[in-house]
């Protein structure tokens, strides 16, 4: 962002957390999440436990309740054999006994009215037994009629007896399905909870690791820019308290390396200018010894004042390259991309370069698809002047040098082959360093500044790409790649 621009205001997120370092954000992600599992682990647990407790509650109050229906079948036949007994033998603890027993047998069934007896059956049951005791307390005389009465109310209680015991069979029936489905709709919403506990979760990691892993982005986006020597845009790191100091760290960086480029461009500038006044005096005083002003030279001084003219012209030469490689480096920085055919502008260096290859007797081709995309073409086409003038240097005479276009995989590649000697091994990884001469130099050119493959360096970097030498054998090329977003 620019220099002048106030600080973008903090989200709600950023100014909570201001003040944390980067290891306790992480401290604290783990915590958030390890908490919701926690709590949705415990909750589980809590649900499971009460599903067993109910299920072993229910069957338990099943098992006591089938074993009191069971046991109404063989009382009813203890209260008939006391009944019967009583009402022969007119005997009162016979009667006790009966009264005893008919009290438990009421007790029993209450306990399965409680446990979910239908009334239907229950009220039959009581009205029966009611039944019994009133004929047993009926006149002597009346005791072998009322005996036969006593043997039918009985038959009637068995027979009630076997659909009680049916009965409570089915109302377990039904209070097993009704736990099977609450255990079925828990074991649902424990899934849900835990599926949704884990979303959840993941939801909250993926946000933490992307708000995270943001100041991340910034840093390696500003240490890019620092790398490409894009010094023009302040650098501020939002996040973790860690991490926006390392921005001022960068920040303080960017700003020096501005002060040092500042201090380099001033420098060459001063030094050119010291430099480039004596040396035209020099050349002056050369000239007037070499035009026979002060008078006639001898062939020995001739021969001096010859040497003397050559390396004040080889200086020269060799601070309008410092001068020229230092405006390069600055024009880098300043990109003015716009859409640009590169097939056409290849071919446009060919033709500018056309006197140059057909004095060699040279054929240059430019081959490839055509392919548009924002560059600043007056930089590319600087670049690609450059590596075709080299390859018109080294190529030997009656030749081909192509240049070569192609599209891979987000980038687009420029090959520029010729069929000279190639680069020698010793100067491989130096022919990219400012001012440096290969030792395989051609016997019929004239000797390079060594500025040419710098600023095409420049250049090619300043469009976040590369340019490399690519070696195939005897022979090596210069290869050109710039990222390509289609």
């Amino acid at each position: 962002m620019p220099a002048d621009s106030p600080p973008r205001p903090r989200t709600l997120p950023e100014a909570a957390l201001h003040g944390l370092s980067f290891q306790q954000l992480l401290l604290l992600a783990f915590l958030l999440i390890a908490g919701l599992l926690g709590v949705s682990s415990l909750r589980a647990l809590h649900t499971l436990e009460q599903l067993m407790l109910q299920s072993r509650l229910g069957a338990t109050q099943a098992a006591a309740l089938n074993a009191a229906a069971q046991s109404l079948n063989p009382r009813g036949q203890a209260l008939e054999r006391s009944a019967r007994q009583s009402l022969v033998l007119r005997d009162a603890t016979l009667r006790r006994n009966f009264n005893d027993m008919a009290a438990e047998a009421q007790a029993l069934l209450d306990k399965l009215q409680d446990g979910g007896l239908p009334p239907d059956l229950a009220n039959p049951w009581k009205g029966r037994l009611d039944a019994v005791k009133a004929l047993l307390d009926a006149p002597p005389e009346r005791a072998l009629e009322n005996e036969r009465r006593v043997a039918d109310e009985f038959a009637d209680l068995e027979a009630l007896h076997t659909k009680m015991v049916q009965a409570m069979q089915d109302v377990n029936d039904r209070r097993n399905k009704d736990l099977e489905a609450r255990l079925e709709d828990s074991r649902r919403s424990v899934t849900h909870q835990v599926v949704g506990a884990i979303v959840l979760a993941l939801t909250l990691a993926l946000a933490l690791g992307i708000w995270l892993a943001r100041p991340f982005k910034r840093l390696e986006t500003a240490i890019r820019r620092l790398g490409e020597n894009r010094l023009d845009e302040s650098i501020e790191i939002s996040g973790p308290d860690d991490m926006r100091r390392v921005g001022q760290q960068l920040e303080w960086l960017r700003l020096r390396l501005v002060e040092l480029d500042a201090d380099k461009a001033r420098f060459l500038r001063h030094v050119s200018h010291e430099l480039k006044t004596p040396l035209a005096a020099l050349r002056e005083g050369v000239a007037l010894l070499q035009d026979g002003v002060t008078g006639e030279l001898t062939a020995g001084q001739r021969e001096v004042a010859q040497i003397l003219h050559h390396n004040t012209l080889v200086l020269q030469t060799e601070i309008e390259a410092l001068l020229r490689f230092n405006a390069a480096a600055f024009e880098a920085r300043q990109l003015q991309r716009r859409d640009t055919p590169l097939l056409a502008l290849l071919e446009s260096q060919i033709e500018a370069q056309r006197l140059q290859w057909q004095a060699r007797g040279l054929q240059v081709l430019a081959e490839g698809p055509e392919i548009s995309m924002a560059v600043d073409p007056e930089k590319i086409a600087s670049a690609v002047s450059n590596l075709l003038s080299n390859a018109i240097r080294f190529s030997p005479k009656g030749g081909t040098v192509r240049l070569q276009l192609s599209r891979h995989a987000g980038t687009v590649r420029i090959d520029v082959m010729d069929q000279g000697p190639g680069v020698a091994s010793a100067d491989r990884d130096l022919i990219f360093e400012p001012f440096y001469r290969g030792e395989r130099q051609p016997d019929d050119a004239v000797r390079g500044t060594g500025i040419g493959l710098s600023i095409v360096h420049e250049y090619i970097v300043a469009h976040g790409g590369r340019v490399q030498l690519v070696n195939e054998g005897v022979h090596s090329f210069f290869r050109i790649e710039i990222p390509h977003a289609s």
